[in-house]
């Protein structure tokens, strides 16, 4: 029965081919649901809206959780640098954001360290990245086109 569930999650991660990048909705709704399932504290979460991810279990884990619901992190396979691509490309070369996420996985390798540790090292590494700013940029200008029209 292990070895069942262990290819049946193996194969959900290999059908990739009818991936599409996640909405801003689609977003929203995995990161509540990993707050159900990872509650953290306010404290963690006033650091992560001012893009700090403390290196706690909790918050670990919490990346953990909407990168595997995201579809770009398989606990079996690891990362999917195409979809990290897709995903975040902004207004940046699909290509060059590949490439950054493919280097940030090559500096930080798996080895034998818990998926969560290698989750939060690859996720630091691509948010200290020209992509992670692009990123950065685009949240911040969101919450304030979120905050103009409250």
């Amino acid at each position: 029965m292990k070895l069942f569930l262990a290819l049946l999650a193996i194969v959900a991660c290999v059908s990739a081919d009818d991936w599409t990048p996640k909405t801003a909705d689609e977003i929203k709704t995995i990161r509540a649901a990993c707050l159900e399932e990872v509650p953290l504290t306010e404290e963690q979460m006033n650091h992560m809206k001012s893009f700090d991810f403390p290196n706690e279990e909790a918050v670990r884990k919490y990346l953990m959780c909407t990168s595997v619901k995201m579809d770009i992190f398989c606990t079996h396979q690891g990362w999917h640098p195409d979809r990290i691509a897709k995903q975040f490309k902004m207004d940046m070369e699909e290509s060059d954001v590949k490439k950054l996420a493919d280097d940030c996985v090559a500096k930080y390798p798996k080895a034998d360290k818990e998926n969560d540790v290698h989750v939060y090292e690859v996720h630091k590494c691509l948010m200290d990245s020209e992509v992670g700013q692009k990123v950065k940029t685009y949240i911040k200008k969101r919450q304030e086109q979120l905050s103009k029209q409250a």
